[in-house]
């Protein structure tokens, strides 16, 4: 571990501080032998590449995309192929892909199955609209349904998570007649009006109006006020409808494992209390699946399944594609009538391709036992991320569970400060190694793992040699 400059030098150094200089001269002297890591062998190579350089695309999109565009790494990756769970650039080289495209391709890049079910259709019938038949959309929402519990049986398609999570919260609001909503904070459920509403880090927020929308505290077991004590965090709840509303609210929304908040597990017992005072309050509970869902989680299906409970609509996009731009919304035949009230109606949610592509994403998970794969190698690797804790003190926290992973960076594990800078670092040496992984959380410190769910053991030890590789050369 490092300490930075400003702090070797300051005048007055606490107790702590010489306890940490002394540990980083120690880690100084003490050389700490790591091999090179070697990728799992495939057998793909990709054809030459002939296609514009890093450069010039770059070029390009500072000409003429929008300036809010960003990118990993000081030199930025030209991603032109992609097999299972490896990328290529656009020398040939291959790469681990451990982000998944954040979370979205669960299939594996390039699944023969899904390719097949999407050029089929679209040589069929590329689009039409939902005021003609077509047997695509029903057979992908009957499937898509018995996926889910009791009476969650009536699908509305979106093009992503923020239609998805935009549509839930109107619809609650209809249903209930009341305009609150409560999230969580550190939460992030999209980017349009009402979704930006619900978000709750600032970086994500423009200075709009977004009413009706009141944050309660994040149940973090690993920063938040309580630790694991669900019942406690749930209380904040309760004095929000209290003390913030007219004792009644339309909904409360949360992601059962926080995604872009930094792989944050809720504390156990926490949605089980929550439900409970929301409901009693009138509202609805909306589980956002956008990226816990789909099998990633290994040990259930979705990931509200495993804290116990039922939603009342539950929202999903990314794995449901494999990387096509598809979302749904999902809810009870009585919640799902309010929408006859006026026409609503969306273009392309639902068009063949979409859907026949999501139908066969379904049959892969099944037919491959992705679930279970996610589960036996998310376990396996968690258990390499957690020695890794152990061996190096700028890791403060692991958590998550399946191939939903989070690696917490911190300079000081008593303070719990963000190794920012050093996360950047870490994650460009490791992609000098070969492995891509993604960021997250409030302070950009924590490295998100959500790669394709055939991710193998033999990847999961590739990673874990490259971040071992690379802690022990920081």
């Amino acid at each position: 571990m490092t300490v930075s400059l400003t702090r070797r030098f300051l005048p007055r150094v606490s107790p702590l501080l010489r306890r940490r200089c002394c540990y980083s001269q120690a880690a100084a002297e003490t050389k700490i032998d790591v091999a090179v890591p070697e990728l799992p062998p495939f057998d793909y190579s990709p054809p030459p590449y002939s296609g514009p350089t890093a450069s010039e695309i770059l070029a390009k999109r500072k000409e003429y995309l929008s300036p809010s565009l960003f990118h990993f790494y000081k030199t930025p990756l030209n991603v032109v192929e992609g097999r299972k769970q490896y990328l290529f650039d656009e020398n040939g080289r291959r790469y681990l892909d451990a982000f998944g495209g954040i979370a979205t391709v669960c299939c594996g890049h390039c699944h023969p199955d899904v390719v097949e079910a999407i050029v089929n259709q679209t040589k069929r019938l590329q689009h039409s609209t939902v005021l003609y038949l077509n047997h695509a959309i029903a057979d992908f929402a009957e499937a898509l349904t018995s996926k889910l519990p009791r009476n969650l049986k009536v699908v509305f398609f979106t093009n992503s998570g923020t239609e998805a999570n935009e549509l839930a919260i109107m619809i609650a609001r209809l249903y209930t007649g009341c305009h609150d909503i409560i999230s969580v904070r550190n939460s992030y459920h999209g980017n349009a009006a009402g979704t930006m509403g619900a978000t709750a880090q600032s970086i994500w927020k423009f200075n709009v109006v977004q009413s009706g929308v009141h944050h309660a505290v994040n149940p973090d077991p690993y920063r938040g006020v309580f630790g694991s004590d669900g019942e406690k965090y749930a209380r904040d709840v309760q004095d929000i409808i209290q003390f913030g509303t007219s004792g009644n609210v339309a909904a409360f929304i949360s992601e059962p494992i926080q995604g872009v908040g930094g792989i944050v597990e809720m504390a156990p017992g926490y949605l089980p209390s929550v439900y409970n005072i929301v409901r009693k309050a009138g509202g609805l509970c909306i589980a956002d699946e956008v990226q816990a869902g789909f099998a990633r989680t290994g040990s259930h299906f979705w990931g509200f399944q495993s804290h116990g409970v039922v939603p009342d609509i539950v929202t999903m996009a990314k794995g449901i594609g494999n990387g096509i731009p598809l979302g749904a919304v999902v809810t009870t035949p009585e919640i799902a009538e309010v929408l006859t009230r006026r026409c609503y109606f969306n273009t392309f949610g639902g068009n063949p391709v979409c859907t026949a592509a999501g139908l066969a994403v379904l049959k892969v998970i099944e037919k491959e036992k992705l679930q279970e794969n996610a589960f036996v190698v998310g376990s396996y690797l968690k258990e390499r991320l957690t020695a890794l804790e152990d061996k190096y003190e700028l890791i403060g926290d692991v958590r998550g569970s399946g191939l939903m992973l989070g690696v917490e960076l911190v300079t000081d594990r008593e303070l719990k400060t963000p190794a920012t800078a050093e996360t950047l670092r870490v994650m460009d040496q490791m992609k000098e190694l070969g492995v891509l992984i993604g960021k997250g959380g409030y302070y950009g410190n924590v490295f998100r793992i959500t790669p394709p769910l055939c991710f193998s053991k033999e990847d999961a030890d590739f990673l874990a040699d490259a971040m071992d590789l690379t802690l022990s050369r920081m």
